[in-house]
C-alpha cells in the first residue's frame, strides 16, 4: 500500500473505529460492571447489542466527532479562499449546527453566531436523534458564547471535550493547541481541555507512524508546558504504568476511574489501547466496565483505528454501524484537507 492510501486508511480507521467503540459501549453506558455481567455474561459485551432501537447505533460522541471534522473541513476551505481563518471559531459554529440537530436553539449574541444552519451533514436524520447529549455541551453551546482557554465559560472537566477530538489530531499542524481550543469551547477546566489536547497529539503522532508509547510521551511533553496539567499528566502516567504491570481487565480499568471526566476517559482509553492484542480486544476492554463505556470505547476505537486501519476492525461490526457511508464521506473529505493544499471548496459544506 502506498503512503497516500495508508494515510487515508488511517483517517477511515480512526473515525469508523471511534463509531464502533461508541456503539459497543452505548448499551452499557449507564450500567455497573455487575449489571453488565448479569445482562451479557461473565465476559460482558462481546458483540454489537441493541441501543436506541437497533444494533450499531452510536451516541452523541460520534455525532460531535463528525461535526468537529466538519468544522475543520470548513476552516480549511475558508483559509484557502481568504488566506485567514480562526479554526476554533469555525468548529464552534459546527457545534452550533450539532446543537440545532438536537432541537436546541442558541442565543444569537453576536454576528458570529447569528446564522442559519446549512450544509449536507445536518440533512442526515440519524444525526438529529438525541443520543444522551452531555448537559455541559448543551448548556455551553446554548449560551451562544464561545468558551476559550483564556476565557472559559465554566469549570467543567467532563469527557465531552476529549471524546470528540480525534479529527483535530488527523489534520492540525499544532494538534495540542487546537485540540485544547476546541475542547475549551464547552469545557473550561484545564483537565477538560488539556486532556483533549493530549488526545489530539496522540492521534497525530500515531498518524505520523509513531507507536502509541512514543505518542504518549509526546503528549506528556506537551502537557508539561501548560498550567493546570498535573491531573492529566498523572492520569496518562498511571495508564502507562498500569499497562506495563497489569493485563487488561475491568478491575484494572476501575483503578483509573470511571471515565466520566476527561483525564479518566483518556487514561482508560490509553490503557486499553496499550494492552490491546488487536482492535477487538482493545475496544471490548474499553467498554466492559462500570463507567462511561461509550466514551472510553469511542476514544479507544479512534486510537486503535488510526493505528491499525480499517481492515483491523471486525467486518461484522462495521457492517452494523449506522450511516457508515456518512462517516466514510466525512473521513475522506477531512483527508482532502491535508492531501490537497489547494482545496477551496467541497460540495455540501457551504460557508464557514
Amino acid at each position: 500500500m502506498n503512503e497516500e492510501l495508508q494515510d487515508l486508511d488511517s483517517f477511515l480507521g480512526c473515525l469508523l473505529g471511534g463509531a464502533v467503540g461508541d456503539a459497543l459501549g452505548a448499551p452499557v453506558e449507564f450500567l455497573s460492571l455487575h449489571e453488565i455481567r448479569r445482562e451479557y455474561g461473565c465476559d460482558g459485551v462481546t458483540e454489537m447489542e441493541p441501543a436506541y432501537g437497533r444494533r450499531g447505533a452510536f451516541t452523541d460522541d460520534t455525532q460531535m466527532t463528525l461535526f468537529t471534522a466538519e468544522g475543520l473541513i470548513r476552516a480549511t476551505i475558508r483559509y484557502n479562499q481568504r488566506g485567514i481563518c480562526h479554526p476554533a471559531s469555525v468548529v464552534h459554529r459546527a457545534y452550533l449546527r450539532w446543537l440545532h440537530t438536537q432541537g436546541v436553539s442558541w442565543k444569537r449574541t453576536s454576528p458570529d453566531v447569528d446564522f442559519e444552519p446549512d450544509g449536507w451533514l445536518i440533512t442526515n436524520e440519524v444525526l438529529h436523534h438525541r443520543r444522551g447529549p452531555g448537559r455541559t455541551c448543551l448548556a455551553a453551546l446554548r449560551s451562544g458564547v464561545m468558551g476559550t482557554v483564556e476565557r472559559p465559560t465554566n469549570n467543567s472537566k467532563g469527557c465531552g471535550g476529549v471524546m470528540r477530538m480525534a479529527p483535530v489530531g488527523l489534520v492540525a499542524a499544532d494538534p495540542f493547541d487546537l485540540g485544547s481550543q476546541c475542547a475549551a469551547i464547552t469545557h473550561g477546566h484545564p483537565s477538560g481541555y488539556l486532556a483533549a489536547g493530549a488526545m489530539a497529539v496522540i492521534v497525530s503522532r500515531i498518524l505520523g507512524g509513531h507507536g502509541i508509547e512514543d505518542a504518549c510521551r509526546a503528549a506528556l511533553e506537551e502537557l508539561a508546558e501548560h498550567d493546570g496539567h498535573q491531573e492529566t499528566t498523572r492520569a496518562v502516567e498511571t495508564a502507562i504504568s498500569l499497562a506495563e504491570t497489569k493485563p487488561p481487565s475491568p478491575e484494572a480499568v476501575a483503578t483509573l476511574g470511571e471515565g466520566w471526566i476527561a483525564e479518566e476517559a483518556l487514561a482508560i482509553a490509553l490503557y486499553c489501547a496499550l494492552t490491546a492484542r488487536d482492535f477487538r480486544s482493545g475496544v471490548l476492554a474499553a467498554v466492559n466496565h462500570g463507567g462511561d463505556s461509550d466514551s472510553t470505547g469511542a476514544i479507544t476505537g479512534n486510537i486503535l483505528g488510526c493505528m491499525l486501519g480499517v481492515d483491523a476492525i471486525p467486518t461484522g461490526w462495521l457492517d452494523q454501524i449506522e450511516v457508515r457511508d456518512v462517516i466514510e464521506r466525512v473521513a475522506r473529505d477531512l483527508y482532502r484537507c491535508v492531501d490537497d493544499d489547494g482545496v477551496e471548496e467541497m460540495e455540501g459544506y457551504g460557508g464557514w
